[in-house]
């Protein structure tokens, strides 16, 4: 049986592109995003109650990674991108569905002019405009279990000294330069790049952000506009 589904809303944020974005939600605590329902869903009595929780879950869709057909292995960067694992053992945006699953902090609801009441949250790691399918509040009592084991990837990876040697964050505004600062702390290149030479590029709320990674240091050369 097929069962069609339609967004209820998308979500707004800094990150343009894939290139940059958190490989998991909670990394980037500073990052916020603003989630905007769809008008046939912006009806405030079905947010009535959600500001008593702290956190929410996102039923979203990879709507940029979407394939005609799909793979019962895959590639996880966090091993390298040289074993495999089965597909369903990862969290891999390859998947037949394409459907995905973040925790985002609520940080409030606001009535916006044109838009109704929309979410503001934080820490999520959905590119900006990506489709989402369901909310629902997170249970502490039920979803977080303190001894489960986390696989290959137990925690949330290395964390990198950033360095702005010329003071380029100054050119942001103050509310974006550690949303930024986290993004580039939690290294965005691809888990198996090693070349300290290299330039990366990376877009940022309408800036061009370039930096290069060597040993345990990111340095940032430039951001431009």
């Amino acid at each position: 049986m097929e069962y069609t589904i339609k967004p209820i809303a998308h979500i707004y944020n800094d990150l343009t592109t894939k290139f940059g974005v958190p490989r998991q939600s909670g990394l980037a605590r500073s990052l916020m995003s603003e989630i905007v329902f769809e008008p046939e869903f912006r009806v405030s009595e079905a947010l009535r109650g959600i500001e008593d929780f702290s956190h929410v879950w996102l039923i979203w869709s990879f709507s940029e990674a979407r394939r005609e057909s799909w793979s019962p292995t895959v590639r996880p960067p966090r091993l390298g991108g040289n074993e495999r694992l089965g597909v369903f053992a990862t969290r891999s945006p390859y998947r037949p569905n394409s459907l995905a699953l973040s925790c985002v902090k609520l940080e409030g609801v606001e009535k916006r002019e044109g838009k109704g009441d929309v979410l503001i949250v934080s820490g999520a790691d959905l590119m900006n405009g990506t489709p989402i399918y369901d909310v629902k509040p997170y249970l502490p009592y039920a979803d977080a279990i303190p001894d489960a084991v986390g696989g290959f990837a137990p925690d949330g990876g290395k964390t990198l000294c950033v360095v702005d040697e010329n003071d380029s964050l100054s050119v942001l505004p103050e509310s974006k330069r550690t949303a930024l600062t986290e993004l580039l702390a939690r290294d965005p290149r691809p888990q198996y790049h090693d070349d300290r030479e290299r330039v990366y590029g990376m877009a940022f709320g309408g800036y061009e952000v370039k930096f290069r990674v060597d040993g345990e240091r990111l340095y940032i050369m430039s951001i431009i506009k």
